[in-house]
């Protein structure tokens, strides 16, 4: 079943969900979502690197992507995602494929880190 957040100050405004949502949506879905990863990637742990990185592709990398505005020229929660993870909100197609591409580097980083670890 797919619900979206309740009230007005489980979304946060800029983009992704206040800790109140997270909260809601643990409660209504049992999920354990975390907020987004806004760390600069050298300060990044290998963990943070796969959750951005898998995010950044898996939101930005797809084939098709969903509307950056809406009729008014305004920022879709879609687009506003990327405040959430300390990224600047995307306004063209290009814009959000970097994004995606910057995801793509942190994941190889992280499956670099994590070869070396096992070696």
């Amino acid at each position: 079943m797919r619900t979206s957040a309740g009230g007005p100050s489980e979304k946060d405004p800029r983009g992704g969900l206040t800790a109140a949502g997270r909260k809601a949506f643990a409660e209504r879905e049992g999920a354990h979502l975390k907020p987004g990863v806004t760390k600069k990637a050298a300060e990044m742990s290998p963990a943070e690197m796969r959750r951005k990185g898998s995010w950044a592709v898996r939101f930005y990398g797809r084939a098709k992507l969903p509307a950056l505005q809406d009729k008014q020229g305004r920022p879709t929660r879609f687009a506003l995602s990327a405040h959430a993870w300390g990224e600047p909100v995307p306004k063209t197609e290009a814009a959000a494929r970097r994004i995606a591409a910057k995801g793509e580097r942190l994941l190889k980083r992280y499956h670099r880190l994590k070869d070396k670890g096992a070696a």
